[in-house]
């Protein structure tokens, strides 16, 4: 008898793992070749939904009760999520008051700049021909989470009622 082993056929490849990164682009690129003015279209248009969103929030005040939905969770729990105040924080930015604005929702605030700077990058590099391409890796997305509930947290705790709406 042979006690050599008989090599085993390679796996098939299935699936990507959850979370893995993904290297295609963020939106969907002009062809090569185009102009600039369309490569930089879809840039300029998620610019424009945004100034309009914020453009509504700035002309229908959300402190006047009965223009937007309460928060389910602030609503029935007590508890203030990640997101209440923004709309007021968008209220206030929309306004140029940032420090009503960061009273509000801090972390809108931050997030407001963060778009900012991405949004830039993006119209820079479809300006160019580049494809933007974000890489979140698991770690980052733990981060992302644990950013959120360590605001949640704090700003429910009484030391932290500054951050609370």
């Amino acid at each position: 008898m042979d006690a050599t082993p008989t090599p085993k056929p390679a796996p098939a490849p299935g699936p990507p793992p959850p979370f893995a990164p993904v290297r295609a682009p963020l939106f969907p690129t002009a062809p090569a070749g185009a102009s600039r003015l369309r490569r930089t279209a879809v840039p300029v248009g998620v610019l424009a939904a945004v100034v309009g969103a914020f453009g509504y929030v700035a002309t229908v005040d959300p402190n006047q009760p009965g223009h937007y939905p309460v928060c389910p969770l602030l609503r029935f729990t007590g508890i203030y999520c990640p997101g209440c105040g923004g709309l007021r924080s968008a209220h206030a930015f929309a306004h140029g008051d940032l420090a009503a604005a960061f009273g509000a929702n801090a972390l809108a605030v931050v997030g407001y700049g963060i778009f900012a700077v991405l949004w830039a990058v993006w119209l820079l590099r479809e300006a160019r021909g580049k494809p933007l391409r974000i890489t979140l890796r698991p770690v980052h997305w733990w981060a992302i989470g644990a950013v959120l509930l360590l605001f949640t947290v704090i700003r429910n705790l009484p030391f932290g009622s500054a951050l609370a709406p």
